[in-house]
């Protein structure tokens, strides 16, 4: 297993439960991946004031529902403490390598594995579960142009002190999705005297966290049963009584219908806004010197910009020309199995929606069940037609943009493993067992 975050945590606990001998190798001297806030890693992309956009109702793993005392937005050390526990009540530490990554992974010509550690060491196994996330390695975006002044991704923001010091700043915040959006409000509160401006490519849907005093996706759930095109246009029927048209506050309109791209929650967001401390733009058009031109043949003079642009989806330890995802794209049998390749397997490797967290929980037990040969995959054709088709389905009607190459809806992810996938691959392992 590479990473101790939440994917790799869920996955070796599923191992342990199906008796597997499990090694989870980690960089790190903690667990929690991304959201083991000031990671020795580098791999936390959690900032100082970072509450998760997703309530803790839709957020729980079912092994382990998050406490009731938790708040229904948590504080990114609430989540931290909540992998904490999760990883001390099944006992998951004692399967864990602390500050011992691995470095390099080749695969064996004859199967299996040979390992390179952060110790030195060469260590062979079976079966590689990769885990490392796809939250870590920033993307920026490539404007013409050269600006000189201070330049960050929102990856390594802090606070407004740290790494910059945006106070008394002129800053441009590229990108809108969730970070955009939070860093946006954060250093434009006019406490810190900023002049910050918001400029968007795409524009986003801004959903409210808030429906009505309780958690706005409290009673989301999409319906297995019916075509998700249907429930598509009923949302994007029922999305003018959230007030999340970005156009209600300044902000260019969306080049997509709703869920045709990540909304973006926020309550705080279109406050700003429409307060004036915050000044909507849409695309970059080049940069010249501390002068940003904008597509609209406005410019203006900054400071400082910070990108929101999103990760790239990277292996490190595999040869480029074993396996890479060029464009963020990497075809996986049900988000876990490289066709080709029966010995890896793949955890937490998709945008799910509503959260990843019930997501990778239930990609584990199919990674478990096939560990012990209790689940057999279709054949490697059938395994190509049938990404295709789970393409299509999820992904057919999304903007095209590397932050939507992997994108799912849970529900009827989960139900279709629960009810099909983990059942027909049961039958396929007993055919292989008694042929």
């Amino acid at each position: 297993m590479i990473g101790a975050g939440i994917s790799g945590l869920t996955a070796t606990k599923m191992l342990v439960d199906y008796g597997v001998p499990v090694t989870c190798f980690e960089a790190s001297d903690r667990v929690g991946g991304n959201w083991a806030f000031g990671n020795p890693n580098g791999h936390s992309s959690a900032y100082q004031s970072l509450h998760i956009d997703t309530s803790k109702h839709q957020l729980s793993f079912k092994d382990l529902p998050m406490p009731e005392s938790y708040p229904d937005f948590p504080h990114h050390t609430l989540i931290k403490d909540y992998l904490d526990l999760y990883a001390d009540t099944f006992d998951l530490r004692d399967h864990i390598e602390f500050e011992n990554g691995v470095e390099h992974a080749r695969r064996l010509d004859g199967g299996g594995w040979e390992l390179d550690t952060q110790a030195g060491e060469t260590r062979r196994f079976d079966l590689l579960v990769v885990a490392n996330g796809h939250h870590w390695d920033p993307r920026m975006a490539d404007f013409p142009g050269e600006f000189t002044g201070e330049t960050i991704h929102s990856h390594h923001y802090i606070d407004p002190w740290t790494p910059l010091h945006l106070m008394d700043k002129r800053v441009l915040v590229v990108g809108l999705g969730n970070s955009a959006a939070d860093i946006t409000v954060e250093l434009s509160q006019r406490s810190l005297r900023n002049q910050v401006t918001l400029s968007t490519r795409s524009s986003a849907w801004v959903v409210p966290k808030l429906i009505n005093g309780k958690a706005a996706d409290m009673n989301y759930r999409t319906n297995p049963h019916l075509p998700l095109s249907w429930q598509r246009k009923l949302a994007q029927w029922g999305q003018r009584f959230t007030a999340s048209d970005p156009t209600l506050y300044g902000l260019p309109a969306p080049n997509h219908k709703f869920f045709e791209a990540h909304p973006t929650q926020s309550g705080e967001l279109p406050l700003r806004l429409k307060s004036g401390d915050v000044t909507p733009k849409g695309n970059v058009a080049r940069l010249d010197g501390s002068t940003v031109h904008f597509e609209d043949g406005t410019s203006a003079e900054f400071d400082a910009i910070i990108y929101a642009t999103g990760y790239n989806l990277t292996f490190p330890f595999f040869d480029p020309e074993f396996l890479s995802a060029p464009d963020n794209r990497i075809d996986l049998y049900k988000r876990i199995l490289k066709p080709g390749i029966d010995d890896l397997l793949f955890a937490g490797f998709a945008q799910a929606t509503p959260t990843l967290f019930p997501f990778v929980e239930c990609q584990a037990r199919l990674i478990a069940a096939y560990a012990i040969g209790e689940y057999a995959p279709p054949s490697e054709a059938e395994m190509h037609e049938v990404i295709k088709a789970d393409d299509r389905k999820y992904m057919g009607h999304m903007l095209d943009r590397p932050r939507h190459t992997h994108q799912l809806d849970y529900f009827v992810y989960e139900h279709q493993m629960r009810t099909q996938e983990l059942p027909e691959g049961r039958r396929r392992a007993q055919q292989v067992r008694a042929s």
